[in-house]
C-alpha cells in the first residue's frame, strides 16, 4: 500500500501533488444509505482552505470537491466513494530557483533518499495540500458518526508561546486563529502578522475533544485506541507530539493523583484523557497535539544541493506563517477516520 492508504474497516487512500493537477481520497467501508452531499462535505473544505485571513497562505484555491463514485440520489451506495479536488491556483515557477536545493525543514532531503526522485513544485506528495483529501473523507467520517452521536471539535490552545486562558467553544470559528480564547486569539493573531512581515514562522498546539464515543473501542494490544489515533496524527506532516489527558504532566504527578477513580456516576476525573488500556472509556476524549512551525520562510538558511554543495536558500512562494488554523479541521478529519474505523472494527468483533 506504500504508505498512501489508512485504516481498517473504515480505509482511505488519497492521492495527487501540490502542484499537479488535482488531489483527491477513494474512501472504502462507507455505510449505504446515508444521505450526503458535496455541500456538507464543502462545509469542512471551506474551513481547510487557503486564503481565509491574513494569517493563512494567499494561494487561492477554493477546495470545490467533486463526488465522482460512490452516491446514488443523494445517498451513499456502500460502493467506494470518490472525491477529487482540481487545482486551480498553483505556480510550479516559484519553485525553479531551487529546484536543485533541499530546503531546511522540508522533505526534499528525504523523499530524494527514498525514491531517487523528487517533485520540487511546492513538496509535491509532502506538501499540506494533501490533507484536503483527509478532510474530505473526514467530512464522510463524520457524517457516520453524527448518526452514533458522537461530536468532536479541535482548537488552537496555544501560537508562539502565546497561550489560551479561558476555554470558549463559540469562539472557536469566531477568529482566524481557531483559539478558544478571544483575548489570546487578537494576541496570537498580533504575533503571526508580524513573524510574517520578518518572513519567519512559528508553530503551536492544537487540542481536540471528542464527545459521545462509547466504552469499549480499541483494539488491544497493538491497535490501541489512542495509538491509533497517535498514529493518524503524527501522519500530519505539520504534527511533532501528541499527549492524552493530563498527558506529560502525569510525569510528576502521583499514582494517587492521576488514577481515574470510579464512583456510580461513572468517573471523577479524566486524566486519562478517555482512554485506559488502548479502550475508550465513555468520557470525552481529549488530546493535544504539537504543530511545528512553518517549513517555509524567506530567512536566509544554510542548506546543500543534490551535488552536496553548501548554499544559502531562500524560499518563496505563498505559505502560512502558522499552521495551526488550518490543521484544526485536519486533526478533526484524522480523528473521526480513527473512531468510524474503530466502530466499525467493535461491530465486526460482535457480529
Amino acid at each position: 500500500m506504500a504508505g498512501n492508504t489508512f485504516g481498517e474497516r473504515f480505509q482511505i487512500t488519497t492521492f495527487g501533488e501540490s502542484h499537479g493537477e488535482a488531489v483527491g481520497v477513494i474512501i472504502d467501508g462507507v455505510t449505504p444509505g446515508v444521505e450526503i452531499d458535496e455541500a456538507y462535505i464543502q462545509v469542512q473544505m471551506d474551513r481547510r482552505k487557503p486564503g481565509q485571513s491574513s494569517v493563512t497562505s494567499p494561494r487561492k484555491e477554493y477546495d470545490k470537491i467533486h463526488i465522482i463514485s460512490g452516491t446514488f440520489e443523494g445517498k451513499t451506495t456502500g460502493t467506494p466513494l470518490s472525491i477529487i479536488l482540481y487545482n486551480t491556483d498553483m505556480r510550479p515557477e516559484a519553485y525553479d530557483d531551487i529546484k536543485n536545493s533541499f530546503r531546511p525543514g522540508h522533505a526534499d532531503f528525504t523523499y530524494l533518499q527514498k525514491y531517487g526522485v523528487r517533485d520540487h513544485r511546492g513538496s509535491g506528495r509532502a506538501s499540506g495540500r494533501e490533507t484536503a483529501s483527509r478532510v474530505a473523507a473526514g467530512a464522510v467520517a463524520r457524517k457516520l458518526l453524527e448518526r452514533r452521536g458522537v461530536s468532536l471539535v479541535a482548537y488552537t490552545t496555544e501560537i508562539g508561546g502565546i497561550k489560551c486562558r479561558d476555554f470558549i467553544e463559540d469562539a472557536i470559528e469566531a477568529n482566524p486563529v481557531r483559539a478558544c480564547d478571544p483575548d489570546a486569539a487578537m494576541k496570537m493573531v498580533e504575533k503571526i502578522e508580524a513573524l510574517a512581515l520578518a518572513g519567519d514562522s512559528c508553530g503551536g498546539i492544537v487540542e481536540c475533544r471528542i464527545r459521545g464515543v462509547h466504552p469499549g473501542l480499541g483494539e488491544p494490544a497493538f491497535d490501541k485506541l489512542d495509538a491509533e489515533l497517535a498514529k493518524a496524527m503524527l501522519s500530519i506532516g505539520a504534527i511533532k507530539g501528541i499527549e492524552f489527558g493530563a498527558g506529560f504532566a502525569a510525569a510528576s504527578m502521583l499514582g494517587s493523583e492521576h488514577n481515574d477513580q470510579m464512583n456510580a456516576e461513572g468517573f471523577s476525573s479524566n486524566h486519562a484523557g478517555g482512554i485506559i488500556g488502548g479502550i475508550s472509556t465513555g468520557a470525552d476524549i481529549v488530546f493535544r497535539v504539537v504543530v511545528k512551525p512553518t517549513s517555509s520562510i524567506s530567512v536566509p538558511q544554510n542548506t546543500i544541493n543534490v551535488n552536496g554543495e553548501e548554499k544559502v536558500i531562500v524560499t518563496k512562494g505563498r505559505h502560512d506563517p502558522c499552521i495551526c488554523p488550518r490543521v484544526v479541521p485536519v486533526v478533526e478529519a484524522m480523528a473521526c477516520l480513527v473512531i468510524e474505523d474503530h466502530y466499525k472494527r467493535q461491530a465486526a468483533l460482535l457480529y
